[in-house]
């Protein structure tokens, strides 16, 4: 059980109709590790500054995640992002961005890193993606996000890494910003055509949806009474979707559509707080209890159709 996560450490600013918060601990790749970490041993690679401090790193420690290949850069400062929300929970709005460390942001492996069995590809520049996918040959299965600044700026070499990997994550505006294709079923298919075995369609409230070259399968989001903040919700679902695989033996479409579910589970724990404050504290049993509430959510007897007669016709 080993799994690589290569993305952003960020401090994010969120602002939504339900509260706000100055500074929290963001980035994909921390969204992702601390969900991730409920399944299996996650090793990160990324930058922070010398304002990233104990209390931040101790968050990692308390899950188990690796950080032996965090980059510090003492005289800098880490990535910041701040955004806010309005009633419509699915579409942030950047206020301001500061790279700081991330922009010069080269990835670093360590040989242990190059050994691991799974790797998600966060939401990085597609030539860094790609530079990370080649030194790890031998990984079992590798899988990616991206966003819509890549496929408009970089969309070339989007393509180029997209060939090299097994699984895309995406939104499905960005499925149809990246293929100009309206109609989701057939954006997926031209992406699967592109060499990715699997294509995996975040649709936020609406749940999210597994494609392959033979099957189709969705899933609901996870029925909420109070959604407070989304930001980082895709990251945990791909942290719980990964975590969850890597815990099994036999990656094939079976595990993936638990993975699917384990997912979403994580993802609707995330938003009920700001940034990764309700993921953090969770516990095996209430993720296992949100699980099995989401199999009765979403099980329903075969029973093959018959026309019942009633009267005379």
């Amino acid at each position: 059980m080993s799994l690589l996560v290569v993305g952003s450490v960020a401090f994010d600013a969120v602002e939504t109709p339900f509260g706000k918060c100055e500074q929290m601990l963001g980035g994909s790749a921390s969204h992702f590790s601390i969900s991730a970490s409920y399944y299996t041993h996650v090793r990160i690679v990324g930058v922070v500054g010398g304002d990233f401090s104990e209390a931040e790193q101790e968050v990692f420690d308390k899950h188990g995640v690796d950080t032996s290949d965090l980059e510090r850069i003492p005289n800098g400062k880490t990535f910041r992002w701040q955004g806010c929300y309005d009633y419509d929970l699915n579409v942030a709005h950047t206020l301001d961005t500061q790279l700081n460390v991330f922009a010069e942001f080269k990835p670093k492996l360590s040989e242990d890193s190059r050994k691991a069995r799974l790797v998600f590809l966060g939401n990085i520049q597609p030539d860094l993606q790609r530079e990370v996918r080649e030194q790890i040959p031998n990984a079992e299965l590798v899988a990616l996000d991206t966003m819509n600044l890549w496929i408009e700026t970089a969309r070339d070499s989007l393509l180029r890494t997209i060939k090299g990997v097994d699984v895309v994550i995406i939104n499905d505006a960005e499925a149809r910003q990246l293929t100009g294709i309206p109609n989701l079923i057939k954006a997926a298919k031209t992406i699967l055509s592109w060499g990715p075995r699997a294509l995996i369609v975040k649709r936020g409230e609406y749940g999210a949806a597994l494609f392959t070259t033979q099957s189709y399968f969705a899933i609901p989001a996870y029925p909420l009474e109070s959604v407070f903040d989304p930001t980082g919700a895709g990251d945990t679902f791909a942290g719980g979707f990964m975590g969850y695989l890597s815990s099994q033996e036999k990656l094939d479409e079976a595990a993936m559509r638990r993975a699917m579910i384990f997912g979403s589970v994580m993802a609707s724990f995330n938003v009920e707080e700001f940034g990764t404050e309700r993921v953090r504290r969770l516990t095996h049993e209430e993720i296992n209890d949100r699980f099995h509430t989401f199999k009765k959510m979403t099980h329903f007897d075969e029973i093959p159709f018959s026309r019942a007669v009633t009267g005379d016709r």
